[in-house]
C-alpha cells in the first residue's frame, strides 16, 4: 500500500501543551502519538484497561504499548489491572450488544480513572486514542470523556477526530513497520465470547491469544481497541 501523507499539525484546546492519552493499545494509540510527537505535544502515555481478557491477551497489548512509548521517549503510566471493579460496573450487561451500554460504562470507568489522574497531576487537557477505529462509536467515546472530564473545572477531554486526514488508515501502516501484536476482538471476555461465536458460524477457528502479528503483508481488517 502506497505511504500515506502526514496529518497536519494539530492545535491543542485552549493552547495547552501538556496532554494525558488514555491508550487502550499500541495498534490504535502509534498514530496519535506519532501525530502529537511531530506538533510539539508534551504528552504521557496513560494505560488503563482492566476491560481487557485475559490476562495473557492484557499484557501482550500493555508491552506493545510500553515498547512504542519507549522507542519515542514518551513517559507511560501503567494503572493497576483492576479486573474485578471492572466486572462489577458491568454486572447485568453482559449480553448488551458491542457499542450498547456495556461499552458506555466501560468507557466511562477507564476515563473516570484517567480524569483522576490528570487531575492530580496538573493535566488540563486528557484525550483517548479508542476513536481512531473504525469498530467504535466516536460519539459514544467523546460524550463519556467529556462526562469524566467535567468532574474537574479546569479539565477539557480532547475530541478531535483521529480518523481524519488519513488517520485510521496510517495507524495500520504504523502497525505493520512495527510489526504489532494484531487483537483480533475488541478485549473483554465478552467481546471475545460474541466474537468466537461468529467466527464459528462461518467455519473458522476460536481466536488464539498472542498467536498473530502485523507483518508487511498482513491484513488491515482485524480489529483493535
Amino acid at each position: 500500500m502506497q505511504s500515506l501523507p502526514q496529518r497536519p499539525h494539530i492545535e491543542t484546546p485552549n493552547g495547552q501543551k501538556r496532554v494525558l492519552l488514555h491508550s487502550c493499545c499500541a495498534p490504535c494509540s502509534c498514530e496519535v502519538i506519532s501525530t502529537m510527537i511531530r506538533s510539539g505535544v508534551d504528552l504521557t502515555v496513560f494505560f488503563y484497561n482492566p476491560n481487557i481478557h485475559p490476562r495473557e491477551e492484557y499484557e501482550i497489548r500493555k508491552r506493545e504499548n510500553i515498547r512504542f512509548a519507549q522507542e519515542h521517549g514518551i513517559p507511560f503510566i501503567d494503572a493497576d489491572y483492576d479486573r474485578e471493579n471492572w466486572f462489577g460496573r458491568v454486572k447485568g450487561l453482559e449480553w448488551e450488544p458491542e457499542r450498547g451500554k456495556r461499552c458506555t460504562t466501560c468507557f466511562d470507568m477507564r476515563f473516570e480513572r484517567t480524569a483522576l489522574y490528570a487531575h492530580e497531576h496538573g493535566f488540563k487537557v486528557m484525550t483517548s486514542s479508542l476513536g481512531i477505529s473504525r469498530w467504535k462509536n466516536m460519539d459514544q467515546i467523546n460524550e463519556s470523556g467529556m462526562r469524566a472530564a467535567s468532574r474537574y473545572p479546569e479539565m477539557v477531554y480532547w475530541t478531535y477526530n483521529w480518523r481524519k486526514f488519513g488517520g485510521s488508515q496510517r495507524m495500520y501502516e504504523i502497525s505493520k513497520q512495527e510489526q504489532f501484536y494484531q487483537q483480533e476482538y475488541c478485549g473483554c471476555i465478552y467481546s471475545l465470547r460474541d466474537t468466537n461465536l461468529f467466527r464459528l458460524q462461518q467455519g473458522k477457528e476460536k481466536i488464539k491469544t498472542g498467536e498473530n502479528y502485523y507483518t508487511p503483508r498482513a491484513s488491515i481488517h482485524e480489529r483493535s481497541g
